[in-house]
């Protein structure tokens, strides 16, 4: 059973909602005089599709009081537990991160039907689970004393608006990794972290430039034939729509 971080009431108005004994650490942030920061439940949704949820808790409790929290928020909908591969969001509360965490995100992350998505609220994450987590769908960590009911609803919105959030030394950690990746893997292989082999992501950066097929096929040796195959097989491999959406894509990634 995964040890699972004690939860801390904020104020007397929210105790309603989360049964006692339930779990997250308190949030410190400075108070700017006049500022009103908002309850994460008077935030009205803007997406017209609730955002579905699974909690996983080792302790009942710790459980029940995380999924009233979610349940009251606007645009949430909490799955039951045995429904988790369905839901956009995973959250996880633990104490400490093990290993046996990380093979449970494997087992949800096998079952899932579109991807699974983590949001995993612990202490202890190590630079070599990072890039496994990463694989499985990990996308937020927020460490227990950071953690507090708004910051993890904030955390599962950003989530389905692509935006992760990650303490700084696990962002460090995750730049070391994608570029031993790239150096020592791909690069080897001609392929770029987009996944575009070099020459692919030669002819995009010439057609970025402006330059049309007869003059890539000059300025790169190729025929015009094997140019257009090029580009031909970007598309299709990426399911882009035309040229400029291959350009950007490449962009986006940094091939180019």
């Amino acid at each position: 059973m995964l040890d699972v971080v004690p939860i801390v009431r904020h104020s007397p108005e929210r105790q309603s909602a989360v049964p006692a004994g339930t779990v997250l650490a308190r949030r410190h942030t400075p108070h700017v005089a006049g500022a009103h920061r908002p309850d994460a439940r008077d935030v009205v949704a803007t997406a017209t599709v609730p955002i579905s949820v699974a909690v996983l808790a080792g302790d009942p409790v710790t459980g029940q009081g995380a999924v009233a929290y979610l349940a009251s928020c606007p645009g949430m909908k909490v799955l039951a537990a045995d429904r988790q591969e369905e839901a956009d969001v995973v959250l996880i509360l633990v104490s400490w991160v093990t290993e046996e965490t990380l093979e449970w995100m494997q087992q949800v992350a096998d079952r899932a039907r579109h991807g699974a998505r983590f949001v995993l609220v612990g202490d202890g994450v190590r630079e070599q689970h990072l890039l496994r987590a990463v694989t499985c769908g990990l996308v937020s960590v927020i460490p227990r004393q950071e953690a507090d009911f708004e910051r993890i609803v904030h955390a599962i919105r950003a989530v389905c608006d692509d935006r992760l959030e990650m303490p700084d030394v696990a962002l460090g950690w995750l730049v070391r990794q994608v570029r031993a990746i790239q150096r020592d893997v791909l690069e080897p292989m001609g392929v770029t972290t987009a996944g575009l082999q070099d020459r692919e992501a030669d002819v995009l950066r010439l057609l970025a430039e402006g330059l049309g097929t007869a003059e890539i096929a000059v300025k790169l040796c190729y025929s015009e034939r094997t140019v257009k195959n090029i580009i031909h097989g970007v598309l299709t491999r990426w399911q882009l729509r035309n040229r400029a959406h291959a350009v950007a894509f490449a962009m986006r990634h940094g091939a180019i």
